[in-house]
C-alpha cells in the first residue's frame, strides 16, 4: 500500500512531541506541506527541523477560538484550505489523579480546553475551506480513556476523550455530505512525552508488568504505530471510512 500526499495541505496540532512529531513526519516524508502547531515553540522547531523545508511551525493554543481561527486564516491564505487536520494536542497539562472533591473548576477545564473544545475550534476553522472543496480529511487523536477508564484516574482527561470521541461521530454525519471523513483513533499506553514516561515510573515494576500482560502482544506501542494509523485514514484508502474509532494499543 503505497500513501502519497503529494500536494496536500495538512495541518498538526500537539505537533512539539511524541505522537503529534511522528504524525508530522509521516505527513512529511509523504510529500504533504505540514503546518506543526503547538504552544511549545522549542519543541515545534525541533519537529519542523526534522521534516525539512515544507513544514512551517505554529505556535498555537488551541483551546483560544479566536487564535484557532486566526491561524487556519493564514495557514488558506498561503497554501488554501487544508486537506486534513489532525487533532492531537491534548493530554493532562501537569495534573495528576485526585479525588473528585479536590478538583477545581480550573482544573477540569483547561483538560477541557485542549482535549475537547480544541478539537472542536480546528475543525470548526478548517470545515468551511473543506466545504469548498468538496473534500478533506480531520483526524481527532483522542485514547483509551474515552473508551474505558483512564490509567491517569483524571476524570476530566477520561470525560474529555469520551467527548470527541462523541464529537467525531456528530461532524462525520454533519459534514459527510461534503466529502468529508471525521475518524477517531484511539491510542493505547504509549511512552511518548513526559507525562507518559512519569506515568510509566509511577507504576513501578509490577504494575508495568501487569500492564504488559494485558496488551495481546505484550508490547508497548511507539508513536510511529499511532501515525501509521492517522496516515491511512488521511488517505485515499479510507474514503469510505467515517464517523470510527480505531483502538491502536497491540490488542486488549
Amino acid at each position: 500500500m503505497n500513501i502519497s500526499f503529494d500536494g496536500k495541505v495538512v495541518i498538526v496540532t500537539g505537533a512539539a512531541h511524541g505522537f503529534g512529531r511522528a504524525i508530522a513526519q509521516g505527513f512529511a516524508s509523504r510529500g504533504a506541506a505540514v503546518y506543526a502547531c503547538d504552544v511549545d515553540a522549542a519543541g515545534l522547531d525541533e519537529t519542523v527541523g526534522l521534516c525539512g523545508p515544507k513544514a512551517e511551525a505554529h505556535v498555537l493554543d488551541v483551546g483560544n477560538r479566536n487564535a484557532v481561527q486566526e491561524t487556519v486564516r493564514a495557514i488558506e491564505a498561503t497554501s488554501g484550505a487544508p486537506d486534513v487536520l489532525v487533532n492531537n494536542a491534548g493530554g493532562v497539562r501537569g495534573q495528576v489523579g485526585r479525588p473528585i472533591e479536590e478538583i477545581s473548576e480550573s482544573d477540569w477545564q483547561t483538560i477541557f480546553d485542549v482535549n475537547l473544545s480544541g478539537a472542536f475550534f480546528m475543525a470548526q476553522a478548517v470545515a468551511p475551506g473543506m466545504k469548498r472543496k468538496n473534500a478533506g480529511r480531520i483526524i481527532n487523536i483522542s485514547s483509551g480513556a474515552g473508551l474505558g477508564i483512564s490509567l491517569t484516574g483524571i476524570q476530566a482527561y477520561a470525560s474529555a476523550k469520551a467527548g470527541q470521541i462523541g464529537l467525531t461521530r456528530q461532524l462525520a454525519h454533519e459534514l459527510g455530505p461534503w466529502g468529508i471523513t471525521v475518524n477517531n483513533v484511539a491510542p493505547g499506553f504509549v511512552r511518548s512525552n513526559p507525562a507518559t514516561e512519569r506515568q510509566w515510573e509511577a507504576m513501578g515494576e509490577e504494575g508495568q508488568a501487569r500492564l504488559l500482560q494485558n496488551i495481546a502482544l505484550k508490547r508497548l506501542g511507539t508513536p510511529d504505530d499511532i501515525a501509521a494509523m492517522v496516515m491511512f485514514f488521511a488517505s485515499d484508502f479510507a474514503g469510505w471510512i467515517s464517523g470510527q474509532i480505531i483502538s491502536v494499543d497491540g490488542g486488549k
